[in-house]
């Protein structure tokens, strides 16, 4: 019989190698190790703390916390109970938070790590319960270790069923209120499935958990595959220790996003220029020695495939990672579609740019407004009590993606923009943002980018500087501009920016320019700056 849900693989694996490590978790430097039967054992008893509430079935619980081993064992818990979770980012606003605990009408929230408790202790109201994971986290009634200790191992655990409701995620809000994305167990087994197969993932794999649980893509892509692969998890204790942490674990899949692909970058080129490094991966020899030392350095020796995800990564990037011996498999997906859809597996060269071709388990294809249109079993049904927003998003059974989209000769998708982002110039042409975006972040000086312009001649960028940028501030001004006439030499006339305008303060999660996923919040970022941008700028750099 074929399995139905990521528990019923748990279970599966609990009982073919109970004593094999599923979870690794670091605890003041020390590493505890979770074994599949302990994980299965401490659901149970999770499970059982949650029926003994008497909640009616399908109820809401949600899960605040970073990435952590107890994490992953209240989502089984969740599941055994016949209940359903609704994760939160653990750095979500209190307003954020509030809505969230409204809309989906939470009957209780397991709280854990968080860098801080005032938002989640303002926003979670007494009428939820708190139960709370054994690190330092909000005030809660009941606490983790009290349930173990207090309950039995629920025996008669619900199975859930192909089309019952997994989860709500909670879309990141780039813009307006985040929706809530019913996915049921047939959407994320579907998603989690055709990526261990695509990726070839198995039981012997090594992954890091720290990209935050709470979006589709660590849900899916580690969380699920795991359980449906059998992989063992490696958790970080905190961003001080990452390297440390990725170094005890080996892992030999790594997965990131484009901002921090980035950051790392930015580290490397601190310790030794780009110029001098670039010289020098280009001797044979040594070329080789370094970049093996590098990926050492990184915690990468024993990685045989890496991915970049939730944004698009700078093809420039991507072409520079190769010269270290890294291929980064770009993917895209959505919350919407459970997870990886599409992407550049297994890499190929001649499709750095695009985000490959469609996983089997769905379907793709343009709209004659060229917009990317998809369906299949891992595809959604529905957001939540969102009617309105539902009837907008699918066209004739096809979920409307919002992304433009072009497919190249070797049938790959490439993304053009997001409809909902273009504007239009004072000279009523219009502008699509994100392939700009990305040119200017190929730059070492630039983290983060936003083009606007809506009502100007011409567009031009915000930008925030990476940590690695030139500190001589005439010499950044010289690299600046030769960024800007070399992005604007791949522009057609009516997208090339005018200026570069440059951020004194950090975008941040915590300023409201960058969502929970380090993506830019657009419409923050332009209320913010565009009274600042005018016509009548001559110079091609401006410092805030």
């Amino acid at each position: 019989m074929e399995l139905q849900s990521n528990l019923e693989y748990v279970l599966q694996h609990a009982k073919n190698k109970p004593d094999a490590t599923f979870l690794n978790q670091p605890v003041d430097g020390q590493w505890h190790q979770f074994s599949w039967a302990e994980v299965e054992q401490q659901a149970r008893r999770i499970a059982a703390g949650i029926k003994a509430q008497n909640y009616p079935a399908k109820s809401r619980i949600g899960i605040i916390s970073k990435n952590c081993a107890h994490w992953f064992i209240t989502d089984l818990a969740i599941m055994m109970a016949d209940m359903i979770s609704v994760p939160i980012f653990f750095n979500a606003n209190e307003n954020t938070i509030s809505h969230i605990v409204k809309h989906s009408e939470l009957k209780a929230m397991f709280v854990g790590k968080l860098d801080e408790m005032e938002s989640a202790e303002s926003a979670i109201p007494e009428s939820v319960l708190r139960i709370a994971f054994p690190y330092p986290t909000v005030t809660a009634s009941s606490k983790w270790q009290a349930w173990l200790d207090n309950f039995e191992p629920l025996n008669d655990i619900y199975l859930p069923n192909l089309n019952d409701v997994a989860t709500i995620i909670y879309t990141s809000g780039s813009t307006g209120v985040p929706k809530g994305v019913s996915l049921t167990h047939k959407n994320l087994l579907a998603a989690t499935k055709c990526a261990v197969e695509t990726l070839g993932l198995s039981s012997s794999d090594r992954c890091m958990s720290y990209l935050p649980l709470a979006h589709i893509t660590e849900r899916s892509l580690i969380e699920g595959t795991s359980m449906v692969a059998g992989a063992t998890i490696y958790f970080i204790e905190s961003l001080d220790t990452f390297i440390d942490n990725v170094k005890y674990a080996k892992p030999t899949r790594f997965i990131s996003v484009p901002r921090l692909w980035l950051k790392f970058q930015s580290e490397i080129f601190a310790k030794i220029p780009q110029r001098k490094l670039d010289f020098l991966l280009g001797l044979p020899l040594i070329g080789k020695l370094l970049a093996a030392k590098i990926r050492k350095n990184l915690g990468f020796d024993e990685v045989v495939r890496y991915g970049s995800g939730s944004a698009p990564t700078p093809p420039a990037v991507i072409a520079w990672y190769q010269k270290i011996g890294i291929n980064l498999e770009e993917g895209w997906g959505m919350s919407e579609t459970s997870g990886l859809s599409c992407g550049n597996n297994p890499f190929n060269r001649a499709d750095i740019g695009t985000i490959g071709t469609p996983l089997s388990c769905v379907e793709m294809k343009l709209s004659e407004q060229e917009e990317i249109l998809i369906r299949g079993d891992a595809v959604f049904e529905g957001y939540y009590l969102n009617p309105e927003a539902n009837e907008s998003a699918f066209v004739d059974g096809w979920f409307r993606t919002g992304d433009r989209g072009e497919i190249t000769q070797s049938g790959a998708f490439k993304i053009i923009g997001r409809l909902k982002e273009e504007f239009k110039t004072s000279k009523g042409k219009y502008v699509s943002p994100a392939p700009i975006e990305g040119k200017l972040c190929a730059s070492s000086n630039i983290e983060l980018a936003c083009v606007t312009g809506a009502g100007l001649k011409q567009p031009v960028a915000l930008v925030m500087l990476s940590e690695s940028a030139v500190s001589n501030k005439s010499q950044l001004e010289s690299e600046l501009i030769e960024t800007l006439n070399e992005v604007n030499q791949t522009l057609e006339h009516h997208q090339r920016l005018d200026y570069l305008y440059v951020c004194g303060q950090d975008w941040s999660i915590e300023n409201g320019l960058l969502t929970p996923t380090l993506k830019i919040k657009r419409s923050n970022i332009e209320s913010k700056y565009n009274k600042l941008l005018t016509d009548n700028i001559t110079d091609k750099v401006l410092f805030e």
